[in-house]
């Protein structure tokens, strides 16, 4: 997303969005198109290993989508009163990564792996 994909990602970066969506949101298309065509494929020749990886790939999405837009971005308050110190350290790493506007300088990504610095609160 940083790489040759950024054209895509940087309105992520901005510190507001304008619209519900964002361009970002394509890599939701993105990874959608090859689980749906590995489902269908997976499906036909009985659940072979296809379908699994179709399911993987589903299942992943789903954590992302989880953890990134509905835990750090907070784009659905599910999770706002938090006061679990993983989850609120998590949060302070993402934020430091979007702390730069551009592709480039990125600090911790902070999607599972939290440096133990963020937990001090």
């Amino acid at each position: 997303m940083h790489g040759f994909m950024w054209y895509f990602h940087a309105d992520h970066h901005q510190p507001k969005y304008e619209h519900v969506f964002e361009r970002n949101d394509i890599f939701f298309v993105i990874f959608a198109i090859p689980s749906i065509v590995l489902f269908y494929y997976g499906a036909e020749a009985g659940f072979n290993y296809l379908f699994f990886i179709g399911l993987g790939i589903t299942i992943y999405g789903f954590c992302y989508f989880m953890i990134h837009d509905v835990l750090i971005h907070q784009r659905f308050k599910w999770f706002k009163n938090t006061k679990n110190k993983y989850l609120i350290g998590l949060r302070k790493a993402h934020k430091v990564h979007h702390k730069h506007l551009g592709k480039e300088h990125g600090e911790c990504f902070g999607m599972l792996f939290v440096p133990f610095k963020y937990y001090k609160i």
